[in-house]
């Protein structure tokens, strides 16, 4: 074999370790998930959002609930038998109302017993997701989040604001058109809300939840804690199976050159002993 052979055998294993890669970590999920509905006796469904990078080019591309994810898990959902449990473990900055609106629904339906598991974050149509579950299972730093429309990047609480503040002949023609649709977004966001809560809390409990979750009484981006989630009257426990952590571990942010967190991936105790450093010995 010649140096040029080398070269081409080099190169054609280049090319498809990503792939490979890639088909190797698709059977370890696939295994995982499998070893989880076997132990719990229920149909495990993910909605994982990573950063991803084009093919190509490597330029980093944001993932949010889209039509294609609400096809994909209520599809998962008819596959499923009216008396087999959900389990949907959530990894979401959020996305489309209208999708996330479709499996808030379908979880909701299911007959079964539904819990969402947040390992780390599902943030505004998460939440909403989350809020149909019969239980919310949640790791002990995991969040959720308000779920108050957005148009584009102007919260739609904030553009009702400006009626309060200015009168109608001080304000621009599109500003109204925008308040006007914020009011809306907000009464459906509510409503959709206090009919996925119904039956886990009374009447008025859920048309308040509702309300305090999408009247936008806070940041977008406030982090939901699990004990404020019970305070505020969710059904949630922080008893989040090592399985789901594990699964978690299967979907890892894109390889960059220079990783932003490093650490030796083993368990540290107290009974193993503190490393020394050359500054410290006498």
């Amino acid at each position: 074999m010649g140096p040029m052979d080398i070269f081409w055998l080099f190169f054609i294993l280049s090319m498809l370790q990503p792939v490979l890669q890639r088909k190797l970590l698709d059977a370890m999920r696939q295994r995982k998930i499998a070893e989880i509905e076997k132990s719990r006796g229920s149909r495990v469904i993910l909605l994982v959002h990573r950063q991803e990078t084009m093919s190509l080019l490597g330029f980093p591309l944001m993932r949010f609930i889209n039509i294609e994810d609400s096809e994909e898990v209520i599809r998962a959902i008819q596959l499923t038998d009216d008396n087999v449990p959900l389990d949907l473990i959530l990894h979401t900055p959020g996305g489309l109302v209208l999708a996330a609106t479709q499996i808030a629904r379908a979880l909701k339906e299911h007959p079964a017993k539904t819990t969402v598991f947040v390992p780390h974050y599902a943030m505004s149509g998460g939440t909403l997701i989350a809020l149909a579950a019969d239980e919310i299972v949640m790791s002990k730093h995991a969040v959720l989040g308000p779920i108050d429309p957005q148009l584009g990047q102007r919260p739609a609480a904030s553009v009702l604001k400006v009626l309060e503040q200015k009168q109608a002949k001080d304000i621009d023609d599109e500003t109204l058109i925008l308040a006007d649709i914020s009011q809306k977004a907000i009464a459906q966001v509510q409503r959709t809300a206090e009919h996925l809560l119904a039956g886990s809390m009374g009447a008025e409990e859920a048309k308040k939840l509702a309300r305090t979750l999408s009247e936008g009484r806070w940041t977008h981006d406030y982090p939901i804690l699990p004990d404020e989630a019970k305070e505020l009257g969710l059904n949630v426990s922080t008893d989040m199976p090592q399985e789901v952590l594990e699964l978690m571990t299967l979907y890892p942010q894109p390889t960059r050159m220079s990783p932003s967190v490093e650490y030796v991936p083993e368990r540290r105790g107290s009974s193993r002993p503190a490393p020394t450093w050359r500054g410290d010995q006498p």
